[in-house]
């Protein structure tokens, strides 16, 4: 599946363009969010409210047209495109990309992404094999260009030959293939915890940590990636939830992230990246509490981690643990004492390690007795790193 992945689709002057119809159909079932750019040309073969209402989002086809929000949509379509894909490809857009000319929407935005780029050539045979279209292909397949080569039948002309351009349903499933190059967790269920719990201490004031939520929603974009159904229960974060997530459970307190994950035990791994509040205040007030009279008694709140581990029978658990020191003999502790499968430990003291940056140091300790270090890398990365040790283990 493609939850939450953005392709952006370039439609050329030609009879094919009635097949870019289907190539958006297909991506949507699959989750895609589509976005259209049409040439002046191919408006001439397919009107853009088909493409709108495939697609649900405006179909974008001129480079200078007033809009009511300042968007200047070459580069916002360009740097929201996880893929750009380009079907059908005329000789003369090929010769574009290839040459480096951008003098209008479509080959502008092209140009602007550093998304991959799938293009699919349609044209007469004779244009086709001719040495210019065949160098211009070849420099685009040099820059790394994904070229899904045209098949032989009967042309719109009515020559027959190479040319066509390749059916729909071998464009998406190259597209899902390279936006989903590993599945290796499809068919897998997975609930994944994120994000830093909160206990009111009165009116204003809570008990909590500095877990900004970014590894495990970067585990759960990972997981979605790689074909799970995720489960996401999240507490107080400073990112919003991947859009690939199945489903999405919201709470507050650690009670809360029990309950939650209590309901959902039926999924096949679990992974706590959550940073639950270890006690919650016993005598709370719903008042502010006047600042020379506070006096707090804590009760210990129930441990989340230990409950999966307790009643998990043969499933997965992964658990964190955040050190700032002994590292490997507190996180090893930690996954005996929680009947873990695998712990990440990470010191969060150490440079590029922590809670509000993009990157981690973490060292993964399997209950078997293996353990890899991760060296600093980005949270998306240590996510897929997390995950090849699961599926390599299992």
């Amino acid at each position: 599946m493609l939850y939450g992945k953005n392709v952006v689709l370039g439609v050329t002057g030609c009879i094919a363009a009635y097949k870019a119809c289907d190539i958006v159909s297909r991506l949507k079932k699959l989750g895609a969010n589509v976005y259209v750019i049409m040439t002046d040309n191919a408006c001439q073969f397919v009107a853009p409210l088909s493409f709108e209402t495939l697609s649900n989002n405006a179909v974008v086809t001129d480079t200078f047209k007033r809009v009511d929000e300042f968007d200047v949509k070459h580069v916002s379509l360009a740097k929201k495109a996880d893929l750009f894909l380009v079907a059908p490809a005329t000789a003369n857009v090929i010769g574009k990309f290839a040459r480096g000319i951008a003098d209008d929407m479509l080959s502008t935005t092209y140009m602007a992404s550093k998304a991959p780029k799938v293009v699919c050539p349609a044209m007469n045979t004779n244009m086709y094999e001719s040495e210019a279209v065949q160098q211009n292909i070849g420099i685009l397949k040099d820059r790394g260009v994904t070229i899904i080569d045209s098949v032989e039948g009967r042309l719109a002309c009515g020559d027959v030959g190479k040319g066509k351009m390749a059916e729909p349903i071998d464009i998406v499933r190259i597209v899902e293939e390279i936006l989903q190059p590993v599945q290796d967790f499809k068919g897998k269920k997975v609930l994944v915890t994120s994000g830093a719990t909160e206990e009111d201490i009165d009116g204003v004031r809570v008990i909590t940590n500095h877990s900004s939520g970014k590894m495990g929603c970067a585990i759960a974009r990972a997981l979605a990636d790689r074909g799970a159904e995720v489960t996401l229960v999240r507490g107080k974060m400073s990112v919003e939830t991947p859009s690939s997530v199945y489903k999405e459970v919201k709470v507050t307190t650690t009670c809360q992230l029990l309950d939650a994950v209590k309901d959902n035990m039926d999924n096949d791994v679990f992974i706590m990246a959550a940073a639950p509040a270890d006690y919650r205040v016993k005598n709370r007030s719903s008042q502010k509490i006047k600042a020379d009279s506070i006096v707090l008694e804590l009760e210990k709140n129930p441990d989340v981690a230990k409950y999966v581990g307790e009643n998990k029978g043969d499933k997965t658990l992964v658990i964190f643990s955040a050190e700032t020191e002994n590292l490997i003999a507190n996180a090893s502790g930690k996954l005996q004492r929680k009947n873990a499968d695998y712990v990440v430990a990470n010191d969060v003291t150490k440079v590029g390690a922590g809670f509000y940056t993009d990157t981690n140091v973490a060292t993964i300790i399997s209950k078997s007795g293996y353990s890899v270090d991760s060296g600093l890398v980005s949270k998306d990365d240590l996510a897929h790193l997390i995950l090849d040790t699961i599926a390599k283990q299992k």
